[in-house]
């Protein structure tokens, strides 16, 4: 019985291969800027795996000054090739910058690579920001 514990165990290892290289996965919000009555985002990826990502869709939240959520958007990243480095920029609808005190990385809800699905992708992600909102996860 043990056995074949072990044995399931492998094979759920092996059929859903997890993000074990060495290295990270930087996102960093590199500054917000003015477009119109919207904010323009600017996120720096820097992809220090080994895998070539085929999707890395980020599930990014913004909150005001008071807490509370402001905008919720899903962000397509890729592609993003290991050791790239890559500007994604984006335009935050309806909601001036000035009202964004804080960023989250809430989950990341697509991460394929040229093996198909990949699970561990949160886990390997460092966040950072340059200006003064910061981005967390």
């Amino acid at each position: 019985m043990r056995r074949l514990a072990l044995g399931l165990a492998f094979l759920a290892l092996w059929v859903t291969p997890a993000l074990t290289e060495e290295g990270a996965l930087h996102i960093e919000l590199n500054k917000l800027e003015p477009n119109d009555e919207s904010c323009r985002a600017y996120l720096l990826l820097q992809n220090g795996l080994d895998a070539d990502f085929q999707s890395l869709k980020l599930d990014i939240v913004m909150f005001d000054g008071d807490g509370v959520v402001s905008k919720r958007l899903a962000v397509e990243a890729a592609p993003l090739p290991a050791g790239k480095t890559s500007l994604k920029v984006f335009n935050v609808a309806g909601l001036p910058c000035a009202g964004i005190r804080r960023v989250l990385l809430n989950a990341i809800l697509s991460c394929v690579d040229a093996n198909g699905p990949r699970s561990g992708c949160m886990s390997a992600v460092e966040t950072a920001a340059r200006g003064p909102v910061p981005l967390i996860k």
